[in-house]
């Protein structure tokens, strides 16, 4: 049987193992691209699944002063595209880290969950 001190030694070490592990899967998920756009393509937003935006298109037709308000509903709909796919992205990628480390379906690590 273990002693105390052994099995506290023994959880530190799965803790760093763990943290390590996520901050691993952390940097993942800021190299892992998703694309949200709006207006059947007319307007774009890159991100990363961490939910870094790396760039924002939008179509030469949208260009023109009256349509100023159509284009700005059109970009925070295709950044809200683009969180979602982020989320969900960085939710797979969680899950699959998590069932690498044994961890038991729906556990959330504080933090990441």
């Amino acid at each position: 049987m273990k002693s105390m001190e052994e099995m506290l030694a023994a959880a530190q070490q799965a803790a760093e193992t763990i943290q390590k592990q996520m901050g691993e899967a952390q940097a993942k998920l800021d190299s892992v691209e998703v694309e949200g756009s709006s207006g059947g393509g007319l307007v774009k937003v890159r991100a990363t699944a961490r939910g870094r935006i790396l760039g924002v298109a939008i179509d030469d037709s949208l260009m023109v002063p009256e349509e100023k308000q159509m284009v700005e509903d059109l970009v925070a709909a295709a950044f809200n595209d683009a969180r979602d796919k982020a989320d969900r992205k960085s939710a797979e990628e969680m899950q699959k880290m998590q069932g690498g480390l044994g961890l038991p379906p729906g556990f959330n690590l504080p933090g990441f969950g």
